[in-house]
């Protein structure tokens, strides 16, 4: 079956273009690119024109997720079988195309009523080597597992988000089930990919914003450490201390951004396994400040304050 190949980009509502640029630039290494469109910044972290976009609307949420089809031919199978499916489908003009530096696009939304965005033909900008924000040891890890991933809030429940994810070609299910101190049921977390990644979006941690956090994977372990220490100098809260992931094996930390939901930054996800497991906690660490629960136990809790 035709599906999405990767998260391509995303697009993000900021109240303030200033403090992001300076977040983006000195505190995760990202390329901030201004091209003089007012009230809009391109962010880069690869050869790509962007992989993410700021919009200074003053939403301080998610504005649309960017799924990738391999081409042409595959764009116009996936059209159709979301119209099939009943998905109310725009296909895009060429200047709204043009807009996102693709060559076609498609304008949809999720089950639970989130933009979603599916395109092709992404600009590669092969003659502008990123050049990133701040110092770094290495540099980010795109490639075939696209931008990194995220954890979105969704409210038409598992069953009909996993459905609306498996027509965009994605596979996953359960893959943390925690116990909460007197809750009738444990917390499930519901992990979907579509590549080598081991997941591209996730969905079961509260959030009052459609984004709980969105990660940057690094190439280079230092770079983990690296940016540890300079949110640390820059006092910017740390929502969870550093620790590995028991799904993707991820060593990562997690932090605010101005936008007051998480960044995570982390090194050494092992490819998706295809096969269905769950873990009640995480390998070791992920604490937050004090020794509050692991997370992502702790990350719902730093979400829900």
């Amino acid at each position: 079956m035709t599906g999405v190949t990767e998260l391509g980009y995303v697009g993000l509502g900021v109240k303030s273009l200033a403090e992001w640029e300076s977040f983006a630039a000195e505190i995760v290494g990202l390329e901030v690119c201004d091209e003089g469109e007012a009230g809009r910044r391109y962010l880069r972290m690869d050869y790509w024109h962007h992989r993410v976009f700021l919009d200074e609307d003053g939403t301080d949420d998610l504005a649309v997720l960017g799924f990738r089809v391999a081409g042409a031919e595959e764009f116009r199978e996936m059209t159709a079988r979301l119209q099939d499916a009943g998905v109310q489908v725009q296909v895009a003009s060429p200047a709204e195309a043009d807009e996102r530096r693709v060559l076609e696009l498609m304008k949809l939304k999720d089950a639970s009523g989130h933009p979603i965005e599916i395109f092709h033909g992404p600009q590669v900008q092969a003659d502008k080597p990123f050049h990133p924000g701040r110092r770094m040891h290495g540099r980010f890890k795109t490639g075939y597992g696209g931008l990194g991933h995220l954890i979105q809030a969704q409210s038409a429940g598992f069953d009909k988000t996993y459905e609306f994810y498996r027509l965009l070609g994605m596979r996953g299910g359960v893959e943390y089930r925690i116990p909460i101190p007197g809750a009738p049921r444990p917390l499930d977390l519901m992990f979907m990919h579509c590549n080598e990644r081991d997941h591209t979006v996730a969905f079961g941690l509260p959030s009052a914003k459609r984004i709980n956090h969105l990660m940057f994977e690094f190439d280079n372990f230092d770079d983990v450490g690296l940016t540890y220490e300079i949110v640390r100098r820059a006092a910017i809260p740390i929502a969870a201390e550093p620790g590995r992931h028991a799904n993707d094996h991820m060593f990562s930390f997690y932090f605010m951004n101005p936008s007051g939901w998480m960044i995570e930054v982390g090194w050494g996800a092992r490819p998706a396994s295809h096969q269905s497991e769950y873990y009640q906690r995480d390998t070791y660490g992920h604490e937050g400040l004090g020794g509050p629960p692991p997370a992502p136990a702790r990350a719902a809790a730093v979400a829900a304050e």
